[in-house]
C-alpha cells in the first residue's frame, strides 16, 4: 500500500498558511490500496479483539459494512462491486415519500397485498406538518390510511397540528426519531426514503437512503438488491478543541476535503507518482468525491463524540455523494442503544486486513491547526467551503439552528452555552427548531452546564431569541409558504442544516451558510458571519 503526503492549501492566502501552522510531511497520511486487494498495512488502531460471534470467521478480511451485508445476504463473504439480496431489518418512510412509496407497493404487489413485516415499518411524519398547506395535510392523512390498512406498528402519528404535545406518538425529524425510538442496532441494515438516512451509521450499522421504487419493493419482499460499497477509512486522533464541533469536522476532514487543499505538485505526485498509475480520486474532487463509498469513521476523536456529534458526523457523507458512513460501536453506543430498546443485536468490526479503497490518517494532537477552525459552507453546494474568520464581512439576515444534522439536543445546548458567554442579544431575527418533541422538552427542562441552572429556552429569551417552534424538518427543505421560518425572500441565513442548493429553504435567491451550532450563534450576535471564538475563550 502506498502513502503520499498532503502539502499546505492553495485554497488560503500565503499568510493565512503561515498563521494556520500546516503540518509536516509526515503528519497526514494517504493510504490507498488496489480495488479487492488486500492490504497488510494498516496505520490505524483497529478495535479490539472480538471473539467470532463479533467479528465473523474469514479467510479474508472484510470491513464493517461488508460484513453487516455479507450477514444481511445470508454469505460467508462480499467484496466491492458485488449485487447482492439484503434482507432488511427496519424499512422507514415519512410524508414526502410514503404515499408514494406505499402506491408503488400496491401497484405492483396487488391492492389486498400485505407488508413483509409490519413490525419493522417505521412510518414518522416530520417534513411538511405545521401548514395549512391542504396538499400537506393530505399527505399525513394517506400515510395514516396505509398504517391502518397494513397494521404498521410504529406509526407516529399527529392529528392535532394546533399543539404538537396533544399528540403523543408524534416524534419529529425521522433520523433523530428513528435513534431515539431505539430503532438504531448495530450490525444491521436500516433503509430510508431520505438521503439522510445515512444518520443512522452512527451507531455501527449499514444505513442508506433509497428511493421510492425501492421502498415498494422492500414493503412487499423485506429485500433490496445493492451493490457492495468500497470503504474510504477516516482516522482521527486527537483532543478536539472546545469550540469545534463534529459539524465542523465533516465540513473538513473528508477526502473531498483534503484533496481540494493539494498544491498543484502534490496533486500531480497523486496523480501519476506514488500510486504509479492514475488516481480514481482525484477526478471526483466535488460534492461527488465519495461517490458509492462507505466512509468509515475510527480514532480517538470519534471515540470521544457522544452519540449525538456521531450522527452529525454520519448524517452528511451523503454530501461527499457517500452510500453510508459507519462508526465502530463501543460503550457510548451500547449505552444508548441499550437504554432504548431491548431488541437483541450483534456488533461487528472490521477486520485488521481488510481491503480500502482508500484510508487517512489525520492526527489532530500534531498541530494539523488548518483543521482547527470553524468551517462553513456558502452557497450555493455542500463542497463550497470556507473559514469562518475569512468571510466575517458577509452580512446576514437571518439564523436558524435545527434540522436532523442541527436540531438535536447538544446542538441547542451548544448554542445556548455561546449566547450566555456573550451575555448579548442577537442582531439578526434567530429560529429555533428543535428536532423532535424530546429535544423540545430538553429545551425547556435541562439546565445548560455552567450558566447557574438556566435552560436553553431561558438564555433564548435572554439573548432576543425567536420563541423554540413546533418539532419538525421545519424550514431545512423549505416547504409551504406558511412554513415557519422559510425563505420566502432573497435573504441571508446561516443555517445548521445539511444543504445550500438554490431554493433548498425556499426562495431561489436566497443565500444560506451552513454552519455548526457554535458558528450560528456567534454570527446571530453580530449579524455577519462570525469565528465562535470571538465568545469562547
Amino acid at each position: 500500500m502506498a502513502s503520499s503526503v498532503i502539502s499546505s492549501s492553495p485554497f488560503l492566502c500565503k499568510s493565512a498558511q503561515k498563521d494556520l501552522g500546516f503540518p509536516k510531511p509526515s503528519q497526514i497520511s494517504v493510504h490507498r490500496c488496489q480495488k479487492r486487494a488486500i492490504s497488510r498495512k494498516i496505520v490505524s488502531v483497529m478495535a479490539p479483539q472480538r471473539s467470532s460471534s463479533a467479528t465473523g470467521s474469514v479467510k479474508t478480511g472484510m470491513t464493517m459494512t461488508e460484513k453487516i451485508l455479507a450477514k444481511a445476504a445470508e454469505k460467508s463473504q462480499v467484496v466491492p462491486g458485488d449485487n447482492i439480496w439484503v434482507n432488511v431489518d427496519v424499512l422507514m418512510t415519512h410524508d414526502v415519500c410514503g404515499p408514494g412509496a406505499f402506491g408503488i407497493f400496491k401497484r405492483e404487489f396487488g391492492e389486498k397485498a400485505k407488508v413483509w413485516d409490519p413490525e419493522k415499518i417505521v412510518v414518522i411524519p416530520d417534513h411538511y406538518i405545521f401548514t395549512a398547506d391542504k396538499r400537506a395535510n393530505r399527505n399525513v392523512d394517506i400515510m395514516r390510511e396505509h398504517c391502518r390498512e397494513q397494521n404498521i406498528k410504529y406509526f407516529y402519528d399527529i392529528t392535532d397540528l394546533g399543539d404538537f404535545r396533544a399528540n403523543p406518538d408524534y416524534k419529529g425529524v425521522c433520523h433523530v426519531a428513528l435513534a431515539q425510538e431505539g430503532h438504531c442496532r448495530p450490525g444491521e441494515v436500516l433503509l430510508g426514503t431520505d438521503s439522510h438516512t445515512c444518520t443512522a451509521g452512527a451507531f455501527g450499522q449499514f444505513a442508506t437512503g433509497i428511493g421510492n421504487t425501492d421502498a415498494g419493493f422492500v414493503l412487499g419482499t423485506g429485500k433490496i438488491l445493492l451493490k457492495v460499497p468500497p470503504t474510504m477509512r477516516f482516522i482521527l486522533d486527537g483532543e478536539m478543541p472546545s469550540y469545534l464541533q463534529a459539524k465542523d469536522l465533516i465540513l473538513q476532514v473528508s477526502v473531498l476535503s483534503l484533496l481540494q487543499h493539494l498544491s498543484p505538485f502534490t496533486a500531480s505526485e497523486l496523480l501519476t507518482g506514488p500510486f504509479g498509475h492514475k488516481s480514481e480520486i482525484i477526478g471526483e474532487i466535488s460534492v461527488a468525491g465519495a461517490t458509492y463509498k462507505t466512509m468509515e469513521f475510527s480514532g480517538t476523536t470519534i471515540e470521544s463524540l457522544t452519540m449525538e456529534e456521531r450522527m452529525t458526523l454520519c448524517n452528511m457523507v451523503v454530501e461527499a455523494g457517500g452510500k453510508n458512513g459507519v462508526i465502530p460501536p463501543d460503550a457510548t453506543t451500547f449505552n444508548y442503544v441499550e437504554n432504548r430498546t431491548s431488541v437483541p443485536f450483534e456488533p461487528v468490526y472490521s477486520d485488521g486486513n481488510a481491503s480500502l479503497y482508500v484510508e487517512l490518517f489525520l492526527p489532530l494532537h500534531v498541530g494539523l491547526t488548518y483543521l482547527l477552525f470553524s468551517m462553513f459552507f456558502q452557497p450555493h453546494s455542500p463542497d463550497n467551503r470556507a473559514l469562518a474568520r475569512e468571510c466575517k464581512d458577509v452580512k446576514i439576515d437571518r439564523v436558524y439552528i435545527g434540522s436532523c444534522t442541527g436540531g438535536k439536543t447538544e446542538d441547542f445546548m451548544a448554542a445556548a452555552k455561546l449566547f450566555h458567554a456573550a451575555g448579548k442579544q442577537v442582531k439578526v431575527p434567530t429560529f429555533l427548531v428543535p428536532a423532535t418533541q424530546k429535544v423540545w422538552m430538553d429545551v425547556y427542562a435541562l439546565p445548560v452546564p455552567g450558566a447557574g441552572g438556566k435552560t436553553c429556552a431561558q438564555i433564548f429569551k435572554e439573548a432576543g431569541c425567536d420563541t423554540p417552534t413546533s418539532p419538525s424538518c421545519g424550514a431545512c427543505l423549505g416547504g409551504p409558504a406558511d412554513t415557519y421560518a422559510r425563505l420566502n425572500e432573497p435573504q441571508v441565513c446561516v443555517s445548521t442544516t445539511n444543504r445550500n442548493f438554490p431554493g433548498r429553504m425556499g426562495h431561489k435567491e436566497g443565500q444560506i451558510y451552513l454552519a455548526s451550532p457554535y458558528t450560528a450563534a456567534a454570527s446571530a450576535l453580530t449579524g455577519h458571519v462570525t469565528d465562535p471564538r470571538e465568545f469562547l475563550q
